[in-house]
């Protein structure tokens, strides 16, 4: 199983945003939106060895597990409407206890932390002060966590030394998240998950 956690630090947590404005007053829901499609959909298929938490303002974390999300479609804007279809139930969402927005699809009342803690495998965090991914043996359970426009807090990143098994470097260039999790995945297509 890959995963990805991604952190949204401006991301909504309520489904009170215009769909035309993804950018702007949407909190970088763009950003958000592309993550999720890079991790999950390949050309005419959907990655079903993966799954993605969206972390949401350090208040929710929205999971998508590749194996049984319906619904994705190929373009930002029906991501996003699927996220704000997830984020009209969050009042269901109790603690720990995730309910299950619609097939595949599960929000929980949970930050970085707590969302990191339930998971299993071995994480990483991609930034550009890492390890080179050459330098890398990929295991065979990742959890690569990424920030998205905005570099993590401090909080963050102590958070992160304390429970990261090692930061990589995916290249020279620093680019954007989704941008990152394609690289990370075609890293690990052409190494075979060990």
């Amino acid at each position: 199983m890959r995963q990805f956690v991604v952190v949204g630090h401006d991301a909504p947590t309520d489904a009170d945003f215009p769909l035309s404005d993804l950018p702007g007053s949407a909190g970088r829901l763009d950003l958000l939106a592309r993550s999720l499609l890079a991790a999950l959909l390949r050309s005419h298929g959907i990655r079903e060895d993966t799954r993605v938490h969206l972390v949401l303002a350090d208040q929710f974390t929205l999971t998508v597990d590749g194996s049984t999300v319906r619904s994705l479609h190929p373009d930002e804007r029906s991501a996003a409407a699927l996220l704000r279809s997830t984020l009209e139930n969050r009042d269901e969402a109790v603690g720990q206890i995730p309910v299950e927005t619609s097939p595949g699809i599960t929000l929980t009342r949970v930050g970085l932390a707590e969302t990191i803690e339930g998971l299993k495998g071995t994480v990483f965090r991609l930034g550009a002060d890492g390890r080179s991914v050459e330098e890398v043996e990929p295991p065979s359970n990742p959890i690569f966590v990424l920030s998205d426009h905005r570099a993590f807090t401090d909080d963050e990143r102590a958070l992160l030394d304390d429970v990261v098994d090692g930061t990589i470097s995916l290249g020279p260039e620093t680019i954007h998240t989704d941008q990152a999790i394609a690289v990370a995945h075609n890293w690990l297509d052409r190494t075979g998950d060990r």
